[in-house]
């Protein structure tokens, strides 16, 4: 006697947030990579130039965000039943693993440049980099209060990563002027790079496990089972399947044995179950397979053909 519930009831509403400030953070990059640029022509600053050709990266990486957001908001079809909510994962996926390249390419310029220290224009470093810090801190407060979806939070990461850096170029700027030591900046570059390979591995790590469809992180599918197993009327749930259709969207496939009853009667336990996976678990996707037999097949659950044809389902009572 199998039934199946699909409730598919979900929001969208960070996307106005996330769009908006993805649309300013946008913006402001583009100001920053132009006053970054003049003024490493101006004053023949190799850093600043490579300050400027860092900030364009984070200028993509932006634009891929919001292009993201923009597509993960379109309604489901036909070909695209869950609609699009793996755009933002996937635009989460490749953020990361620029951070990565990134990250290690600072470390090669940072054991360049003690090989081979290179004269840095201090004073002019520390008044963009100040620019800088104000730029990036308020484009990361604008994703840090949107920053509910992996894709955002990817773009967080990405811009932290830049405050932290250009504040550091600052701290490195004034140790310069005061010392003279040219080793300060690539040392400080190793630092910000290893905070940021930190931060986007655990991007990759969450996107990979979305897209691999593994169990959501924070979700235990023996809490799962218990607590549905409790439910009155329940006799017991198996062939569990928990996954993430996208950062804050999941879902849910099982079976659930039950006394052999009218199909109208199933109804409430059906309305307990989907209850405790929304409340419980933020499951709203879900689908819900009764069943009276006991399953003879652990993985793929097989019920027994004597058991499903009506007559042989007579004799054996």
């Amino acid at each position: 006697m199998p039934g199946d519930s699909h409730d598919h009831s979900h929001s969208h509403s960070h996307a106005p947030l996330s769009t908006r400030a993805l649309r300013y953070s946008l913006l402001a990059t583009f100001l920053y990579i132009l006053v970054t640029l003049i003024a490493g022509l101006r004053a023949h600053s190799l850093a600043l130039l490579s300050e400027a050709g860092h900030n364009v990266t984070d200028l993509l990486a932006l634009l891929l965000s919001w292009v993201a957001v923009f597509i993960q908001t379109r309604p489901p079809s036909a070909t695209k039943t869950y609609g699009y909510h793996r755009a933002g994962v996937l635009a989460a996926f490749v953020n990361a693993i620029t951070l990565v390249l990134i990250a290690f390419y600072i470390f090669y310029e940072a054991m360049m440049r003690m090989r081979q220290p290179v004269e840095v224009h201090a004073r002019i470093m520390i008044w963009v980099a100040v620019a800088g810090v104000l730029m990036n801190g308020v484009i990361s407060l604008f994703l840090f209060r949107a920053a509910h979806d992996i894709n955002i939070r990817s773009a967080f990461i990405h811009q932290l990563g830049d405050t932290l850096s250009t504040a550091a170029v600052i701290v490195g700027g004034w140790a310069i002027l005061w010392t003279g030591r040219t080793w300060i900046d690539p040392v400080l570059s190793i630092g910000i790079g290893l905070l940021i390979l930190w931060s986007s591995l655990g991007i990759i790590r969450e996107t990979l496990n979305i897209l691999l469809e593994g169990t959501p992180r924070g979700i235990s599918v023996q809490k799962i089972v218990a607590s549905l197993s409790a439910i009155e009327g329940v006799n017991s749930v198996h062939d569990v399947h928990v996954w993430s259709i996208g950062s804050e969207t999941h879902a849910l496939s099982c079976h659930v044995q039950i006394e052999d009853m009218p199909l109208s009667q199933t109804e409430v336990i059906l309305q307990r179950v989907t209850r405790l996976l929304a409340d419980g678990f933020h499951i709203h996707h879900t689908t819900i397979q009764f069943e009276y037999a006991t399953c003879n097949v652990p993985h793929g659950c097989v019920i027994p053909k004597q058991l499903t044809d009506p007559e042989e389902r007579a004799k054996s009572r």
